[in-house]
């Protein structure tokens, strides 16, 4: 059974999609900034001041650092194979690049000893358990991520807002169902549906051949839900359809059947329970101590323990 204790406590919860943020900061920050051995940190530098300042700036009274313990699950690839198939790596698993990958279990290890909760579960992406955690989640919610299948969350009657980092974290639009709307001509909660029909590279949905913005947007906003439009689809009539659009979807009923369950995110996730208030200390002095002195990082760990009105201790000589 699973304890959701920690996923109804009130106030503002800010969920991190950590992979997002720390493969930003990586390409946003040079390489040449460096560990005394002359490892490159500019992830683990960038991520901690990322933290720094959505904590400085939304003050939530939660935070949960998300992350991908399968950023290609097995359940989405049998559906669409093409599913992220373009990031796989030649030896399989993703294509990170090689300067990040030492890095990413140092920002976990610095997450850890400063005291923010991380969470992955196995078989899901960080998109799953950041949904599962939106929906239990009876305060508002603030979710940080440059990916756009995120937008399927918004609700504001919760309310629940994306926090876009497309034009990065400090020049971040807040999406809310106005928002989308206004992008896309779409019901502010329809993102995942649009996407389906229309497609997204940067997942490897092919979409319905033939079908584009301007009417994907025209079908979700047509039909109350996308089993009506199915339905629909199904039916003699071509009633609500723009010419020709009824075949191609048609043609492609079973890409729509397989890509809407591939598309939607997960908010079924079996999470236990979460110590995801704000740190009001450090978890492990020690180890967060280690962890500023081997890759040089004093400066964006203070930082980050400032947002959080902690203070950073000072090594002793021994």
């Amino acid at each position: 059974m699973t304890d959701r204790k920690a996923n109804t406590r009130a106030g503002r919860l800010l969920l991190l999609d950590t992979p997002s943020l720390y493969f930003r900061a990586f390409y946003g920050v040079p390489d040449s900034v460096t560990a005394p051995d002359g490892m490159p940190v500019n992830a683990i530098r960038g991520l901690a001041d990322f933290v720094a300042f959505l904590i400085d700036r939304y003050r939530p009274d939660r935070v949960v650092a998300c992350m991908d313990a399968d950023w290609r699950p097995a359940f989405r690839v049998a559906l669409v194979p093409s599913y992220k198939t373009h990031r796989l790596a030649p030896a399989g698993g993703e294509q990170v690049p090689d300067l990040l990958t030492p890095q990413v279990p140092v920002i976990e290890a610095l997450l850890d000893a400063v005291g923010i909760c991380r969470l992955g579960v196995a078989g899901f992406e960080a998109d799953d358990v950041i949904a599962t955690l939106a929906a239990r989640a009876v305060g508002p919610v603030d979710i940080v991520t440059g990916d756009r299948d995120l937008f399927q969350l918004v609700d504001d009657a919760k309310p629940v807002r994306i926090v876009y980092t497309a034009r990065g974290v400090g020049k971040a639009d807040l999406i809310d169902e106005a928002a989308v709307t206004a992008r896309y001509a779409i019901p502010g909660r329809a993102y995942a549906e649009f996407a389906v029909l229309r497609g997204d590279p940067s997942d490897g949905l092919p979409g319905v051949a033939g079908i584009g913005d301007k009417t994907a947007a025209a079908l979700v906003s047509r039909f109350p839900s996308f089993d009506d439009m199915l339905l629909a689809v199904a039916s003699d009539s071509d009633a609500g359809f723009p010419a020709g659009t009824k075949t191609k979807l048609r043609a492609s009923l079973d890409y729509l059947k397989a890509a809407r369950v591939v598309v939607a995110t997960r908010t079924d996730v079996a999470i236990g329970e979460l110590d995801d208030a704000l740190p009001a200390k450090i978890r492990d002095e020690e180890a967060l101590l280690a962890l500023v002195q081997r890759y040089g990082v004093a400066s964006p760990v203070q930082r980050l323990l400032t947002a959080l009105h902690i203070v950073l201790p000072q090594p002793t000589d021994e």
